[in-house]
């Protein structure tokens, strides 16, 4: 399917079409959510070596279901202080958007439903990826809006964390997806899936721009190692502390469940060729494994597997400390995510002008190390005065290296102290006290 061509089979599709798109996907995601939670609650526990859900249901799982339906009829209960409609608003706020993200998701090619031509997708536009940013951009609004709107210090301080949180890693992802949207040439979704198909993807092409777009995903969506707003050791329970375990609790995480799906969707479909079948596959049967309803089958694969690896980080890694995970968004992932999109920029102009020469090319290159050297002389060193107190890379104060750690005391025995209480000093000694009290 040429580009363009989804836009304007999705422009023909009827009303009724629409809506049965709409639902599906939200059917979908639903289901997802309660599916990965019980499956994240199974993983977690085999790899804690301990069982997990196994009550409700088959293997446990039903509990998802069981601790939805519990918070769906569980009593609201909203703090004095609270701002009452913002309070009740935040939630929405989280949820709606995730949901919206999906909308321009590529879930497969042209198909035929009820013998209507589309393509699985629920809308193409020009700019689908900034759609999806601003989606993730506008549901950190709630997780704002929820800390300064339950009146208490601890859920403030977890949404500040978000909106830096958010800002510090929308923008090392940003400039990884650039590097996409600059191979493919187009901001749609749609598109970028069809640049793929007639080369190898572009988590080959463009490796950096894979890892740098898989950490600041995991720091996107708050989850473990980077789950710093919601915090237990330091905040309570950040952001959602006062929010009783209800339906407005169950919100909060449906929308966090559904923005790990969103961006794992998207790594798919920027970096995995989308619903293109796997190497090898696409070649059976002259393509035959490419069209109709396999592709559905070979996204939602890879979607689930970026999915195991949410799982799979939070059983593994610790949580990270406030100031190491800011150093990691700002000192590494962002001057790594500039750094590879001038070179890929650099590189897709070589690639256009066919006119240069092998000199002009050594010019290029000697020019770009000869600017990466001078900026590395340049940068002055930091030095701290006489008075100060020396600390570590993390601002934190250590103790001094010459420390002496004085040595304990000698253990008394039962013997000793037998010995002790009856020499003569110390009967006198007892003795003297007892006169001196007026004792006998």
């Amino acid at each position: 399917m040429n580009p363009g061509d989804v836009g304007r089979l999705l422009a023909d599709d009827p009303w009724w079409l629409s809506l049965i798109k709409v639902l599906a996907v939200f059917i979908f995601l639903v289901v997802l959510v309660i599916g990965l939670v019980w499956g994240e609650r199974r993983v977690v526990g085999f790899m804690q070596q301990r069982p997990g859900p196994n009550r409700a249901g088959p293997w446990g799982i039903l509990q998802s279901l069981a601790d939805a339906l519990k918070m769906a009829f569980k009593e609201d209960i909203r703090p004095v202080m609270a701002d009452k409609w913002v309070y009740f608003l935040a939630p929405v706020l989280s949820a709606v958007p995730a949901f919206l993200a999906f909308s321009v998701i590529p879930f497969g090619p042209e198909v035929e439903i009820f013998g209507e031509k589309t393509a699985l997708q629920i809308a193409d536009v020009p700019v689908g990826i900034l759609v999806v940013l601003a989606c993730a951009s506008v549901g950190v609004y709630g997780i704002v809006l929820s800390g300064w709107a339950s009146g208490s210090p601890y859920p403030l301080l977890g949404s500040l964390r978000s909106a830096a949180q958010v800002i510090s890693y929308e923008i090392a992802m940003g400039l990884s997806i650039v590097s996409v949207i600059l191979f493919a040439g187009s901001l749609s979704t749609a598109d970028i899936v069809a640049a793929q198909s007639h080369g190898v993807w572009f988590v080959v092409t463009l490796l950096p721009s894979f890892v740098i777009y898989v950490i600041s995903m995991v720091g996107e969506t708050n989850r473990a190692p980077f789950d710093l707003p919601e915090a237990e050791s330091e905040l309570v329970g950040g952001f959602h502390t006062e929010y009783s375990t209800s339906l407005k609790f169950a919100m909060f995480f449906l929308a966090e469940y559904i923005n790990m799906a969103t961006v794992s969707a998207l790594a798919t479909t920027l970096f995995l060729g989308g619903w293109q079948a796997p190497f090898g596959l696409h070649l059976i049967g002259d393509g035959f494994l490419n069209t109709g309803w396999w592709p559905v089958l070979w996204f939602l694969g890879k979607m689930l597997a970026f999915l195991f690896f949410f799982v799979w980080l939070r059983a593994t890694l610790p949580r990270l400390r406030y100031d190491q995970f800011m150093q990691l968004g700002w000192k590494v992932l962002v001057p790594s995510a500039l750094v590879w999109f001038v070179a890929v920029t650099v590189v897709k102009y070589i690639n256009t002008t066919p006119d240069i020469s092998t000199t002009q090319y050594l010019i290029f290159g000697g020019a770009g190390l000869a600017v990466l050297i001078l900026l590395v002389f340049l940068i002055p060193e930091r030095e701290l005065p006489e008075e100060r107190i020396q600390v570590a890379g993390s601002g934190y104060p250590i103790p001094p290296l010459d420390l002496a750690v004085p040595k304990p005391p000698k253990r008394r025995t039962p013997v000793a102290a037998a010995q002790q209480s009856s020499t003569p000093a110390a009967i006198g000694t007892e003795g003297g006290k007892e006169a001196g009290d007026g004792t006998v």
